[in-house]
């Protein structure tokens, strides 16, 4: 209902019947975007505040365009011989005016809110002992909150991986290194056949059984050797 009014003074301000219509489009897409960017916009963000007046200018203008293009229609007002130079002049400024402000809301970045400092903050970290058969958790990077006044922190484990070795023997094997290190083929000899295993060779032991572990959890490999009396 409101485009014949808009377009009936675009042709009144010189356009053509065509490009006259264009006026109503204007008016249409800026009421539109306008609403939709200071719906979008959070508060206090650059462009609010405009987008805000923008939606409102933009209503403002299709509706004092339906009584100024009624009062020609119905002759209260002529537009004879020639229509007036300020309805010619305020028509014709209509759309580079509304690009203009679109083009400022586009342009105008959406600001990111900072996150504020804690008052209070609290370091921690998570220590967990090493299981035999599963992967040890990485060492807890430290974290700093907020913790308000009568809050107990408890610590955060994350959750064990479960390895499942290739040969079931390294499960027999595995819990030697719990010593802190790293076991010769004797002390693996014998955790084998004390668990019911057949009698294997060193190279087994060690190039086989021993390396699928360290390659399951490579800082295995990285402890010391155990000294040749308990069984290296």
């Amino acid at each position: 209902m409101c485009a014949p009014g808009e377009h009936h003074l675009g042709k009144l301000a010189g356009w053509n019947d065509t490009l006259a219509w264009g006026m109503a489009g204007v008016l249409a897409a800026y009421a539109g975007i306008a609403a939709a960017v200071a719906s979008k916009r959070p508060k206090g963000a650059p462009g609010k505040l405009s987008a805000v007046l923008g939606a409102w200018l933009s209503l403002a203008t299709a509706m004092s365009a339906q009584p100024v293009s009624h009062m020609f229609v119905t002759g209260h007002w002529t537009a004879e011989p020639r229509p007036p130079v300020w309805l010619v002049v305020t028509v014709s400024c209509v759309p580079p005016l509304v690009l203009g402000h679109l083009l400022h809301l586009a342009a105008t970045p959406v600001r990111v809110t900072p996150v504020a400092t804690p008052a209070a903050p609290v370091t921690g970290a998570v220590t967990t002992e090493e299981p035999i058969s599963s992967v040890p958790a990485a060492p807890a990077p430290a974290w700093t909150v907020a913790v308000p006044a009568g809050v107990r922190l408890l610590p955060i484990v994350p959750p064990a991986k479960v390895i499942e070795y290739d040969d079931e023997r390294c499960y027999a094997i595995r819990p030697l290194y719990a010593a802190g290190l790293r076991p010769g083929t004797k002390a693996m000899r014998t955790a084998l056949l004390d668990a019911g295993f057949a009698d294997c060779s060193d190279g087994i032991i060690r190039g086989k059984l021993r390396d699928e572990i360290e390659r399951h959890e490579p800082h295995l490999a990285l402890l010391p050797p155990a000294p040749v009396a308990i069984g290296a």
